[in-house]
């Protein structure tokens, strides 16, 4: 499954008790459509984890435009204080930048790794890292 969607935040590293490393990160996936003739926005807050490499975190910033592929998952838990809570998980597998936000210094500027071992360049000409 393929979902795109910006980064809410910078994504960060966390170990699990064996050590091994994973990239945890969140993407908003905005949605429109027309009811009534008016134009209604629905975002979508997914939880991404990356296992593949840890320096992935390097230019996972907050804003980036990614394209993700891997599986999807739902979760459901009780909060401390006993309320019913469900979230989206997704289990990526590759990742693709797409552009980065405006707001932001060009996070991918400098060359960077991707997922798949090929370097990907922006020369700050267009939005595309590659």
């Amino acid at each position: 499954m393929n979902i795109t969607g910006r980064l809410t935040a910078d994504a960060k590293v966390s170990k699990t008790t064996t050590g091994k490393e994973v990239v945890n990160f969140s993407i908003a996936v905005n949605d429109s459509y027309k009811k009534d003739g008016q134009r209604v926005e629905h975002t979508a807050y997914v939880d991404c984890a990356y296992w593949r490499t840890a320096k992935a975190v390097t230019w996972l910033q907050k804003g980036l435009l990614v394209e993700l592929s891997g599986q999807i998952s739902v979760r459901a838990w009780k909060s401390q204080d006993g309320t019913a809570k469900a979230g989206l998980n997704f289990h990526t597998a590759t990742i693709k930048p797409l552009a980065r936000s405006a707001k932001n210094d060009d996070p991918l500027q400098d060359s960077t790794e991707s997922e798949n071992g090929r370097t990907a360049t922006g020369d700050g000409n267009d939005d595309l890292p590659f």
